[in-house]
């Protein structure tokens, strides 16, 4: 087998008994690190130290890791088109935060005759979500269930954050209206 010394450097290709003897003499390990190659690699090293490193290096990874969660806005083939509005302004949000979104159209009973209203509602959605999100899956109908996901559009246009409208801002009121609530109305 080729060996490796605790330094990195190639110590050449010995038998596993004088390998062993080797780590020994000097208070290491003998680990077996490409035992795949012809002939195997083994590397002298703390073993304890090496299994250290190996963890903090995939708790590392692990933080570094972007989390994406699929988060789901259920609609129904006679939602009202306020309602759509609503729910589309939850779902660019959502999108803005990095998650993917689930739109799904529900039918029940015998709207599922009536898929034609589904997909129609889901065309539209599409068509409010625009450039914030891209289709990664189409719509497609399961069962009663007619849905579609969106995930986040990269190249989308961040918008800019809306200034809060504080009381400074707020239109004044007419003189001699009285301006305030529950004023009675001039005749």
């Amino acid at each position: 087998m080729r060996v490796i010394g605790a330094d990195g450097a190639q110590l050449g290709v010995m038998d596993l008994r004088k390998a062993l003897e080797l780590a020994q003499s000097q208070g290491l390990d003998l680990a077996e690190v490409s035992p795949n190659s012809n002939p195997p690699v083994c590397k002298i090293l703390d073993f304890g130290k090496f299994k250290y490193q190996q963890k903090k290096k995939a708790k590392m990874a692990k933080k570094n890791q972007a989390v994406v969660t699929l988060k789901e806005i259920q609609f129904r083939p006679q939602t009202d088109s306020h309602d759509v509005d609503f729910k589309v302004k939850h779902i660019i949000r959502f999108l803005e935060e990095g998650n993917k979104v689930k739109a799904s159209v529900r039918f029940r009973g015998r709207e599922s005759a009536h898929t034609d209203l589904g997909h129609a509602l889901i065309k539209q959605v599409i068509e409010l979500v625009g450039q914030a999100a891209v289709v990664e899956t189409p719509p497609k109908l399961e069962g009663k269930v007619l849905s579609l996901i969106f995930a986040p559009n990269a190249k989308a246009p961040k918008k800019p954050a809306a200034p809060a409208a504080t009381a400074s801002n707020a239109a004044p009121a007419k003189p001699g209206t009285g301006g305030g609530v529950g004023a009675a109305p001039e005749g």
